[in-house]
């Protein structure tokens, strides 16, 4: 048994470090400072000694560690990172008898690699310390709850609550269940009894759609959702309730019936003739968001636009912030190609400019992005605070839970969903995760769908997405919930996940709305499993084990999806969920699907 335990527990008594809290003494420094990391090495590893390695203004340096203490489980070993740059990268060289070894971001190696690897601390602003233990709940405006009566533009299609969803023609996009944010108002005790703690709404900006990606206006709040009155109604009410709200912008493009692009095609010498791109056919020859004409695609190059947008205390992104709306943060749709065309790259500006926009307008506001694959690029600290991350969690997440693999395309990847066991969802997580500062990875939003995608549920099932959830609220991240997710909803494709949320509780499953309200609050009860570090320590094809640890607890995590080998268990536990009590010895529970979660004796 002992043999067992030793190969399968293996990661257990490694040398560990991971960028939270519990090993960096300030995970928001200043030019100039020193800061403490500190490394676990697990006793019983024959280390001797240990240096840190920065590259400060590009050359690299090292600098010895010395032992801080020792406990019955690890020696931990503290050294000083001075903070010469605006962003540190940093990895660690463990002296042992046999050589040595690299401790990465990426893990313990063997041999030399790469610095996109390495640990990273950055100076830049740090998010508000509201968003450190966030619970994001999403809602697609028309499809939440009605509470108004504000009549809908002329060309959409009314739909009773209850109407079938338009599938795959221009109809999906101009069926209107008439949800608004007087809605969202007279219902947020739903949202306040989940446990959420930060509404996002996706845009509330008037458009020619359902989903308004298609903004014909910034300067108002659509009048079909309730007007400006409505908005500051609902984050009036959050507020007095705990609750935050963001919005949800895209800098990328407007509606081709936007007031700017109308003068931009009616008058090529106006301002707004510079706000896009045309070429030389004329006002109907101009650059679009993937190809779809009524998404005519900004043009960044232009000071005015923008002025107008994002830049300084009259834009757009500034208003919203600031009295009377108070809103307490962005998303940015499609932030990866803002600013990107071709020759065109101002992508970091456009970041920079509307992060320093954020800060000025509302100091307590957070800055999120959409971005579909690796945005480690943009994840430095000095622009987008997180990113919802599709390919760090959502992704892997679908692969290794997803009973029905036969969507056509996952995320633009042409083929089925891929079909991973738990070592592939681990070094997905890992290798996306290495690429970040621990700060930005913990601020990415975290989900397992959205208005974007097929409902969860309806590839993997009803106990595989309790799985999926208890992934969300134990694994590093701002965990989202897509409104509905919580009683059961399910949808194939995007407009099917859209539908309007059923609020005659006996259609919802019940199971699945206790779990996620026990979920939530045991994320939110626990600092661990919001603030803590990562320590993945069992990843075989049908079970995770993982621990999240900060300076006052340390959580234990195993997650199966079907029935597996025991796991010899190390720990006197108490469980949180699932059971049962551990005690060294005892065997870890082997069946699945199951999630059992312990709070370990330290």
């Amino acid at each position: 048994m002992d043999t067992v335990r030793s190969h399968r527990l293996a990661a257990r008594h490694q040398p560990h470090h991971d960028g939270s809290a519990r090993y960096v003494g300030d995970l928001a420094p200043r030019i100039g400072q020193k800061v403490d990391l500190r490394v676990r090495v697990p006793a019983g590893q024959e280390v001797d000694r240990i240096f840190v390695r920065s590259v400060p203004d590009g050359e690299p340096h090292f600098e010895a560690a010395v032992p801080e203490c020792t406990d019955t489980d690890a020696t931990w070993w503290r050294v000083g990172l001075t903070m010469v740059n605006p962003e540190m990268n940093y990895r660690f060289w463990l002296h042992t008898p046999d050589g040595g070894r690299w401790l990465t971001a990426a893990g313990l190696h063997d041999h030399d690699l790469p610095d996109a690897t390495d640990f990273r601390l950055t100076t830049h602003p740090a998010p508000p310390a509201w968003a450190a233990d966030a619970v994001v709940y999403q809602i697609f405006p028309d499809r939440y709850a009605r509470g108004g009566d504000a009549p809908l533009a002329a060309w959409a299609r009314p739909a009773d609550w209850d109407t079938p969803l338009h599938t795959g023609d221009a109809a999906a996009l101009q069926q209107m269940y008439g949800g608004d944010l007087w809605g969202v108002v007279r219902r947020i005790d739903h949202i306040q009894r989940l446990g959420a703690t930060v509404i996002y709404l996706t845009p509330f900006f008037e458009g020619r759609s359902n989903h308004r990606y298609d903004a014909v206006s910034f300067d108002r709040v659509d009048p079909a959702l309730g007007g400006d009155e409505a908005l500051i109604a609902l984050t009036a009410e959050a507020h007095r309730r705990g609750i935050k709200v963001i919005g949800d912008i895209t800098l990328n493009h407007s509606g081709s019936d936007h007031d700017w692009f109308r003068t931009a095609q009616q008058d090529p010498r106006s301002p707004e003739a510079g706000f896009y791109f045309f070429g030389e056919g004329g006002p109907d020859d101009y650059a679009t968001f993937l190809g779809v004409r009524t998404l005519p695609t900004f043009d960044h190059r232009s000071p005015e636009l923008r002025r107008r947008l994002y830049e300084g205390p009259d834009s757009v992104i500034a208003k919203y912030l600031k009295a009377p709306f108070h809103l307490d943060g962005w998303r940015v749709d499609v932030a990866q190609m803002a600013g990107r065309r071709g020759e065109v790259e101002l992508n970091h500006l456009v970041a920079t400019t509307t992060a320093a926009t954020v800060r000025a307008a509302n100091p307590d506001a957070v800055l999120l992005a959409e971005h579909q694959h690796d945005a480690s690029l943009t994840l430095k600290g000095d622009g987008w605070q997180g990113t919802m991350s599709y390919a760090g969690f959502t992704r892997p997440v679908w692969a290794w839970l997803a009973e029905r693999h036969d969507q056509k395309d996952f995320w633009a990847v042409p083929g089925p969903i891929p079909d991973y066991g738990g070592a592939q969802l681990r070094a997905t997580m890992t290798a996306f995760g290495a690429a970040l500062p621990w700060r930005s990875r913990v601020h990415n939003l975290t989900l397992l769908d959205s208005h974007d995608t097929a409902r969860f549920r309806s590839f993997a099932g009803p106990e595989r997405q309790l799985l999926g959830a208890s992934l969300l609220f134990t694994l590093p991240g701002t965990p989202m919930v897509f409104s509905g997710d919580e009683v059961g909803v399910v949808g194939e494709g995007l407009e099917e996940g859209r539908k309007p949320f059923p609020w005659d509780e006996s259609a919802w499953d019940q199971h699945t709305h206790r779990t996620y309200r026990e979920l939530i609050r045991l994320r939110r009860n626990h600092s661990a499993l919001s603030g803590g570090g990562l320590r993945w320590l069992l990843a075989e094809r049908d079970v995770l084990l993982f621990e999240r640890e900060d300076e006052r607890e340390r959580i234990l995590v195993q997650i199966s999806r079907a029935d597996h080998p025991p796991v010899a268990g190390e720990w006197h536990a108490t469980h949180l969920l699932g059971g049962p009590q551990l005690v060294p010895g005892r065997d870890l529970p082997a069946e699945g699907p199951a999630v059992h979660v312990w709070s370990v004796a330290r």
